[in-house]
């Protein structure tokens, strides 16, 4: 398989993860939250989640092993956020864990914010990136698809996609009528 496939291929999907939790949170947003709980079910998102972080990990496993891309110290950064996600998100999921939910998000949005730096400092190279090498800088777009998807981009939407499908499952509060 060449690298151009799979990039392409990943690209795809993340775009449809994103198209996806889109929609999942418009659709919390406008009130149908307890038909998201009917129809996906909480065992359900983390299943998906678990997902979302496995095919993540897979893909920045491929782009360095295979594809022979060294990772930046910022891909490094959502690497320590997103491989515990697949492991712990795929335990939760598989034992019907709902309390996982918080530890989880909160991996999640750690990855989200790093990611999301480093889309910036892609697009505002005059971003400050103390931490970036010369050998593997941050500001370097090695796969860029569609005219904006690069693996930050993807990583982001990852990031994104498990902290939606984590909070339109959330438990809520329930009103008690007696008030």
């Amino acid at each position: 398989m060449s690298i151009v496939f799979v990039a392409n291929f990943l690209a795809v999907l993340a775009l449809g993860a994103a198209a996806i939790a889109l929609l999942l949170l418009v659709v919390d947003r406008i009130g149908g939250a307890d038909l998201l709980r009917s129809l996906l079910g909480r065992r359900m998102a983390l299943a998906l989640a678990a997902l979302v972080a496995a095919v993540s990990m897979a893909g920045s496993l491929y782009f360095s092993e295979v594809a022979g891309l060294v990772p930046c110290v910022l891909c490094w950064y959502q690497r320590i956020a997103m491989y515990p996600l697949a492991i712990l998100l795929t335990l939760a999921a598989v034992r019907g864990d709902q309390s996982f939910r918080p530890y989880a998000a909160t991996l999640a949005a750690i990855g989200t914010l790093i990611a999301a730096y480093h889309v910036a400092l892609q697009r505002l190279p005059g971003l400050p990136s103390g931490s970036c090498s010369i050998e593997a800088p941050c500001t370097a777009i090695q796969i860029e698809l569609f005219g904006f998807v690069t693996i930050p981009v993807m990583a982001l939407i990852g990031f994104s996609t498990i902290l939606i499908l984590l909070f339109v499952t959330r438990e809520r509060p329930t009103e008690d009528p007696s008030e």
